[in-house]
């Protein structure tokens, strides 16, 4: 499954993944024996690759010609794609896309063959043993596009308010790949208004960006108690003819930083959230349309209002259901606990800077996504990592202007870069990694932020708190493990950061118990990270419940 909704009714598109693929690894024991899998998937969910770090060819077929258009959703988490034995595309990280585009392609049969690999090396500035599981695979679709000389690459909505009243700017992206320029013309239907463009000239092997400013009469706004979408159709003609189209979807929402606060057409928002790996036993982080769905109903179900795709932009698919089901998500790019020594490495800069580059484009239009988030508890502390968060935050800022960033710091009174976002968050784990009383440690932190830094008077997030707590297991001293200690201390900690003024509201660690990798065997039980308030299989733990009261005691909206 591609989307959750259609993005063409022109332009030819067909899913080349949802089906058995050919995969053999490059390397170890079962090295070059053919297996047919499922795809897309994670090698490490096939019986004999559990463990397996290297490289895994996919191989497929599939019949086309003339100009075609190949995306790769995700492929971890370094891919090398060739088309009838010719190297067409080489994409670093698991959790961004990717595309490549052959032009003149004869009538046939062709081969499509992409290499992953999920080895750990210093070419990898991202993707190192950590906290999670590095998976490998075709974890994302592979979809194919047939294509026009000129077609749509982007639409791009920004709805606004100006004077009371819904007004959005229209980017529109149109490439023409021949090598000849092309008159055409546009069309473009969004809420209720049709737009006629002016006929332009698009040259030879350019990119032509248009945009225009439209005002609304009569529109529902996107909110999480009505999360209302319209779609944006785009359309090329040629010669009178319809060439190309994309389709997307918007909601009309704006969201602002005031003072100390975050607001959502015109309210204050609370977050009642928890932080979600894409991870799941069976799937890996390939989960299907029903387990990502099934998660998002437990999120609801909880009450929650957010979720924080940690510590990678996610699948579209969990973004067009968060639009659908009104959940507010903070999406940043990839990089999670990295030191100094780490960002120093040279491929570090330009591949957490491409991640930005390639997700806020992709996932601009989703009204869902509220804040940009980079770097969770990197070295936001020293002058080096000061400067990398700096970069990274201007790209963002380059790139989208109407969303607050942020990044998860976890420098108790130390960090450096508090003056660079609009909004101050922070990880803290009281009663878990030391035994200060939650209201102490976070008050404490709080007036350090308001008195000492540039994070005064921005709003004030706690990005994760939680303890960790194994399924099913108990003692009769509650001790640290026990579902029965998980429970007592997320009860408090939730309690103070709701209670604590100036916070804007809370992100548990975590949705659910997650795989970490291999490395991290001493400090983690199970191999797994067990903070979950559901274990891996989603089953419930003590912790759900209390979880569950205290999120819907609280509103989604500070009326104060």
């Amino acid at each position: 499954m591609i989307r959750t909704f259609s993005t063409h009714n022109i332009r030819p598109q067909e899913e080349l993944t949802g089906c058995l693929w050919e995969f053999s690894a490059c390397q170890g024991e079962f090295a070059n024996k053919t297996y047919q899998v499922a795809t897309p998937s994670c090698w490490e969910n096939y019986p004999d690759f559990s463990g397996y770090r290297g490289e895994g060819i996919y191989k497929t077929s599939f019949q086309a010609s003339g100009n075609i258009r190949l995306e790769f959703k995700g492929v971890s988490h370094t891919a090398t794609v060739t088309l009838d034995g010719k190297v067409i595309a080489h994409h670093y990280n698991a959790y961004t896309s990717f595309s490549a585009i052959v032009k003149e392609l004869p009538e046939g049969v062709h081969e499509l063959k992409i290499k992953a690999d999920n080895r750990f090396s210093e070419a990898s500035a991202l993707h190192i043993p950590n906290d999670y599981m590095s998976y490998g695979g075709i974890s994302r679709p592979v979809v194919l596009e047939k294509l026009k000389d000129v077609y749509i690459k982007y639409v791009h909505v920004t709805p606004y308010t100006k004077k009371g009243s819904w007004n959005a700017k229209i980017v529109i992206a149109v490439e023409n790949i021949d090598s000849r320029s092309h008159q055409i013309t546009l069309k473009t239907e969004l809420a209720g208004k049709s737009l006629e463009w002016d006929t332009v000239d698009i040259g030879a092997e350019s990119e032509l960006i248009l945009s225009k400013e439209v005002a609304f009469d009569d529109v529902e706004v996107w909110a999480p108690e009505n999360p209302k979408l319209y779609n944006v159709v785009a359309v090329v003609r040629e010669e009178g003819m319809e060439i190309d189209d994309l389709i997307d979807r918007f909601g009309f929402r704006e969201v602002k930083v005031e003072g100390k606060k975050i607001v959502l057409n015109g309210r204050t928002l609370r977050i009642k959230g928890l932080c979600r790996h894409e991870d799941h036993p069976q799937f890996g982080c390939a989960l299907p349309y029903s387990a990502i769905a099934a998660d998002i109903e437990i999120t609801k179900h909880l009450g929650a209002n957010s979720l924080r795709t940690a510590h990678y932009p996610n699948d579209e698919i969990f973004l067009d259901l968060c639009d659908e089901q009104g959940i507010l998500v903070w999406e940043e790019n990839h990089a999670r606990g990295l030191s100094v020594e780490n960002m120093k490495n040279p491929n570090f800069r330009p591949q957490a800077e491409q991640v930005i580059r390639e997700m806020i484009p992709m996932h601009y239009n989703h009204p869902c996504i509220y804040i940009w988030g980079i770097l969770n508890e990197c070295a936001s502390d020293s002058e080096y990592g000061k400067e990398c968060y700096s970069k990274q935050f201007d790209i963002i800022g380059e790139l989208d202007t109407t969303r607050p960033r942020s990044f998860a710091s976890c420098k108790f009174k130390s960090d450096l870069c508090l003056g660079l976002p609009e909004v101050v968050s922070y990880n803290i784990y009281p009663l878990w990694y030391h035994d200060t009383p939650v209201e102490e440690y976070l008050k404490d932190l709080y007036e350090w932020v308001q008195k000492e830094t540039e994070g005064s008077g921005k709003p004030f997030l706690v990005t994760e708190i939680g303890a960790g707590g194994i399924y099913g297991y108990h003692n009769s001293y509650n001790s640290k493990w026990t579902e029965e200690y998980q429970a007592e201390t997320l009860e408090k900690q939730i309690t103070a950061v709701m209670s604590q003024p100036g916070c804007s509201g809370v992100y548990i660690w975590q949705f659910c118990d997650i795989r970490v990798s291999e490395e991290w065997f001493w400090v983690r039980p199970r191999t797994m990270n067990n903070k979950g308030v559901v274990d891996e299989y989603r089953r419930k733990k003590l912790a759900y419940n209390v979880v569950k009261r205290l999120f819907e005691s609280y509103q989604t909206y500070d009326e104060k």
